[in-house]
């Protein structure tokens, strides 16, 4: 089932910045307000479970609504519009904690956001601004924002309806900019970052219901699948088997057959796959990189494998082999601050490994973010009391908390070699950032890690909004990406070029932006 159509909108920080979230028209990057801007005062509103107060200065009016600590409270403003349409509505809030507190918001009955984030907002007198759009009808409308969590909600100072134009649905405007510029036969071969760019470009099908987002993604595939369900790949490296994720989705969104036998190819590959004396699969088969463990491998070959075994049948062993992947890969590469080295040779034979541990010399952010990524789509997938369980929540715990000592406190992205953000040359990266982002936000939704990381996430999320823009053409300029990257040395790695649009970057923001924008 696909999901419902949601219009988160922009977040206005303390400091101005607006973050530009999504709007639901398919063939247009933005959604027009234009309407006067009206504020209704919360203390006026019919409130639930709260009560009026005014002792943290900054509020409009004469108050603002302390949630009561419980869930079920809500406030219900009624407004009115002068004629139907879409409307912003703009929430202004405080959160001194250090928890989010989500709201769920309705119009005249419908759901419209549930579970909204609202984040800390660094105290009980810092006030920001959520803005959301919704269809109003003619007349007399009821808006009502209600507390799901224990915690209850955040202080609500007031609700603004209209005033001004809706930001920029960056996930659509990457699509369509992306559209624009590539068609599917010339956007490159099958391949991972083309493979993570088209995953990222079917979660906004998935929002906008837009015919032609999942049409490009199939003639994409159809050059390398044909229809008896061949495809011409030996699959002798994990990387090659990221793009296996778009068959499950064309088998899921067509019921052709055709794409069930090219993915069980990859599955199948999986039963002769050489694997490490501990059982992790090598990154490749080539001589070069036998009895190695990338971390980049895990988000590869995982995520489709689990995605595998829920669209054909075969969970049992998709979500073990998944949660052994995991496991092994973390248990060699997780290093006491709770990140990653980029990769470990049980042979301790390359260049690069260390004589007596194997391991690579730096922690790396985008392999760093290939693992945040796979262990929480593999968590999502497996049973709740998998074996494995457990020992996935560990990893991925002492991980975020690596993330989170690492974060630039100055623009909230991470570095290019994640732990040495004070040394010369490095530089923060936009793949990684998006990567650390969706990880964290993730597994907050979904209990895995403790509430604080929403702030963490929050901060990250703004980070790399800061690097996306429109350029004259109105398409988007994703920037300081960096291109696909070997195991190294710090030098080799701040030295590689950082690249405006490439795919490792333009995936990694779709999977973060629908994620953080629409919740």
């Amino acid at each position: 089932m696909r999901r419902p159509v949601v219009l988160l909108l922009a977040v206005t920080l303390a400091g101005g910045a607006l973050s530009a979230q999504p709007a639901h028209s398919h063939s247009h990057s933005r959604l027009r307000s234009d309407a006067a801007a009206v504020r209704y005062e919360a203390e006026s509103a019919l409130i639930s479970q709260g009560t009026v107060a005014s002792n943290h200065p900054g509020f409009t009016g004469s108050g603002f609504v302390d949630y009561d600590n419980t869930p079920g409270g809500f406030i219900e403003f009624t407004v009115t519009a002068a004629g139907p349409g879409d409307a912003s509505l703009g929430l202004r809030f405080a959160n001194g904690t250090a928890a989010d507190r989500p709201l769920d918001i309705t119009v005249n009955g419908a759901a419209v956001a549930a579970g909204l984030s609202f984040g800390p907002t660094g105290g009980w007198s810092s006030w920001q601004t959520r803005t959301l759009t919704a269809a109003l009808e003619q007349g007399a409308n009821t808006v009502r924002v209600s507390a799901p969590g224990a915690l209850g909600g955040p202080n609500l100072d007031s609700l603004t309806v209209g005033g001004g134009a809706v930001a920029t649905d960056w996930s659509a405007a990457l699509v369509e900019s992306t559209m624009a510029r590539h068609t599917p036969s010339s956007i490159g071969g099958w391949s991972y970052p083309v493979g993570l760019y088209l995953y990222g470009q079917y979660l906004v099908y998935q929002r906008t219901d837009d015919a032609r987002y999942l049409a490009f993604i199939k003639s994409y595939a159809d050059r390398f699948v044909d229809s008896a369900g061949n495809i011409g790949q030996s699959f002798g490296n994990l990387d090659s088997m990221q793009a296996g994720r778009l068959l499950n989705i064309l088998h899921k969104e067509t019921g052709q057959s055709r794409y069930q036998r090219a993915a069980k190819k990859i599955r199948d590959r999986l039963n002769t796959y050489p694997r490490t004396s501990e059982g992790g699969f090598w990154h490749s088969t080539s001589e070069s990189r036998r009895s190695q463990l990338w971390a980049d491998g895990v988000y590869m070959v995982n995520p489709f494998l689990v995605e595998y075994g829920k669209e054909f049948g075969d969970t049992v062993y998709a979500a073990d082999e998944a949660a052994k992947q995991l496991a092994v890969y973390g248990g060699r590469l997780q290093a006491a601050n709770g990140l990653l080295r980029h990769a470990w040779d049980e042979s301790a034979a390359a260049s690069w490994a260390d004589a007596r541990t194997g391991l690579a010399p730096e922690h790396w952010c985008r392999a760093i973010g290939w693992y945040s990524m796979a262990i929480v789509d593999v968590l999502d997938a497996i049973p709740a009391d998998h074996a494995r369980r457990a020992r996935l929540l560990t990893l991925l715990r002492n991980l975020a908390t690596g993330i989170e000592r690492y974060q630039d406190p100055a623009t909230g992205r991470w570095f290019q070699v994640v732990d040495k953000g004070a040394q010369s040359g490095n530089w923060t990266e936009t793949s990684c950032s998006s990567m650390f982002t969706f990880a964290l936000s993730r597994s907050v939704q979904r209990g895995y890690i403790d509430s604080r990381y929403a702030s963490v996430a929050q901060r990250g999320y703004q980070g790399v909004l800061a690097k996306i823009s429109l350029d004259g053409d109105n398409r988007t300029q994703l920037t300081d990406i960096s291109v696909g990257t070997n195991v190294g040395s710090y030098s080799y790695y701040i030295q590689r070029e950082r690249k405006t649009n490439d795919f490792h970057g333009l995936g990694a923001f779709l999977i973060m932006n629908e994620q953080l924008a629409v919740r």
